[in-house]
């Protein structure tokens, strides 16, 4: 009764529009105070531990490289490189955008992030080329959510650090996924651009422009290389990595581009901090109210009933599916992480569910739900940045939802797709 009284409370002040992570808190605090009666010190230990990780310093210097490469206006650099060769056919520019968002997943690690850096890029070169903003704006909003998929994902930095998984198994295990929904992105992006004649075709591949262009742009090409070599080759930890793409990234922009100075750096600086303070301020109430929800017994509860109804692993995986499906209307992924993933992971283990796998199917949830009204993340970011209605940019989306959702079902089908790196 205590559980459901919470989770009605925590959904009545969503809907009121009150910030998820006052709501998260103010439901923590009131269960703990009205039928826990735990002591304040308690409670302060209690938010303090749930962001007390080595593996969460990570996330603001991962936030601030991306920051900075789209302060940097590096999108243009590599819309303009790939697009030498891919002008000669139908939807060359299109699939020039979405290989350009797997270039800036491996980067920063975030859809919105992502979003952010392609989209100024894709408003001002797209609708020259002859297609249509709405496409634009919504091929942007769905290939951002690479970003969550694709190492140095902030997703699964975030999994490891509330469940205990390591991080470099998480960053490996979602390379294969990730590439796999780029592909399949990216195959939808050419069908809709021939479908509707989007796109100016040029004569044939421009190869002198590409060899011109390869030198400025390499510095901006090897950081992902950078990223993710240095995490498979085990030379640094996820945490130490952030730090050094921090650095390059500072480098590239001030040093070899030339396209920010000091002081628009620093101000990158700011705005990252902030981002940081926003997604800690959502791990700390998420985290409070979790940790009195298992105080309650609701995970070993579950995992009991679970065990004793002989759940079958398909059965349980189609529940989660359908319910982060819905979960994911209205609370971010870092809301869906930390509030969940202490709940769903151990019943996983229990119904025999390898966890890695498991962690891929629910950061391919966590992709969609940046799709989905009325909170999708990407969908407000996009209609920002290109003065289109929202409904305009939903619209856009649709066909690529459906895209996503058959991703989703090869994932969950599909365990080796997420594990045969790792293993």
């Amino acid at each position: 009764m205590t559980v459901a009284v919470s989770i009605v409370a925590l959904l009545a002040l969503l809907a009121l529009g009150v910030h998820v992570s006052i709501a998260l808190g103010a439901v923590a605090v009131a269960l703990s105070f009205l039928s826990l009666n735990i002591p304040p010190v308690i409670l302060a230990q209690t938010a303090w531990s749930s962001i007390d990780s080595y593996a969460l310093v990570a996330i603001p210097f991962f936030i601030f490289a991306g920051n900075v490469m789209s302060r940097g206006n590096i999108a243009v650099e590599l819309l303009e490189l790939i697009g030498t060769l891919v002008r000669w056919f139908r939807g060359g520019i299109a699939l020039a955008l979405a290989t350009a968002s797997v270039f800036f997943a491996a980067v920063n690690g975030s859809s919105v992030a992502c979003a952010v850096a392609l989209g100024p890029a894709a408003v001002k070169l797209m609708p020259n080329e002859g297609y249509s903003p709405r496409f634009a704006a919504a091929l942007v909003a769905v290939c951002g959510t690479l970003g969550l998929m694709i190492p140095p994902s902030l997703t699964f930095i975030l999994i490891g650090a509330t469940t205990g998984l390591p991080i470099t198994d998480l960053f490996i295990a979602g390379l294969l996924p990730g590439l796999m929904e780029a592909v399949m992105l990216a195959i939808t992006t050419i069908w809709i651009s021939r479908a509707n004649g989007f796109g100016f075709v040029a004569d044939r591949p421009d190869w002198k422009g590409f060899a011109k262009r390869l030198p400025r742009a390499s510095g901006a090409l090897l950081m992902p290389v950078l990223i993710i070599g240095s995490i498979y080759a085990g030379a640094f930890t996820p945490t130490e990595v952030s730090g050094l793409a921090a650095a390059y990234a500072v480098v590239l922009v001030l040093f070899v581009y030339r396209t920010a100075t000091p002081r628009a750096v620093w101000s990158v600086a700011q705005e990252s901090v902030m981002q940081t303070v926003m997604i800690y301020a959502v791990i700390i109430g998420a985290g409070l109210l979790t940790a009195l929800l298992t105080r309650l017994g609701l995970a070993n509860e579950l995992s009991t009933l679970i065990a004793a109804a002989n759940v079958s692993p398909w059965m349980f995986l189609l529940a989660v599916n359908l319910m982060l499906l819905v979960v994911g209307m209205f609370l971010d992924g870092v809301s869906m992480i930390v509030l969940l993933a202490p709940i769903l992971f151990p019943i996983a283990h229990t119904v025999g569910i390898d966890l890695i796998h498991f962690a891929v199917i629910m950061t391919a949830l966590i992709e969609i739900a940046t799709l989905t009204p009325p909170i999708g993340l990407n969908l407000f970011v996009m209609s920002r940045i290109t003065k289109l209605p929202v409904q305009e940019v939903i619209r856009g989306v649709l066909p690529f939802y459906f895209t996503r959702i058959i991703g989703l079902i090869i994932i969950n089908a599909v365990p080796a797709v997420s594990t045969i790196l790792v293993r």
